[in-house]
């Protein structure tokens, strides 16, 4: 099967995950990122993933996360559970502890939805 026929049928790896900048969002999609940048646009909830996601060994216990912050711990579980509904982070309870993890497959999406793919931008291609 030729290349050509692979993008006719749409299966074509970079079909698979369209930049902003290669393909509109349709609904669906655009619905889907809104939550996972709702959930980003606090700097609580921002502070929470950076600490999550750079943590040694890739976990973090709640105990751990809940001091760096001049917050309740009711406040921390609450941006923690907007981070897990947007699919940013996962979590297990061990004993009276719970342990976060970063969910890297939302990461890269979000990120591969960002990416530029080297297609300039509209201010570079004016230059």
């Amino acid at each position: 099967m030729s290349k050509q026929e692979l993008v006719v049928l749409g299966q074509d790896e970079s079909d698979c995950c369209p930049t902003l900048l290669t393909a509109p969002l349709d609904e669906e999609q655009a619905v889907e990122l809104a939550k996972v940048f709702k959930a980003l646009g606090d700097p609580v909830r921002l502070r929470l993933l950076s600490m999550i996601a750079s943590r040694e060994g890739g976990e973090i216990c709640v105990c751990d996360l809940t001091p760096a912050f001049d917050l309740s711990q009711p406040t921390i579980s609450h941006h923690l559970k907007l981070l897990r509904q947007a699919g940013l982070i996962d979590c297990e309870r061990r004993g009276t502890w719970v342990y976060y993890w970063l969910v890297p497959g939302t990461i890269d999406k979000l990120a591969g939805v960002l990416t530029r793919s080297g297609r300039p931008a509209a201010s570079e291609a004016s230059a």
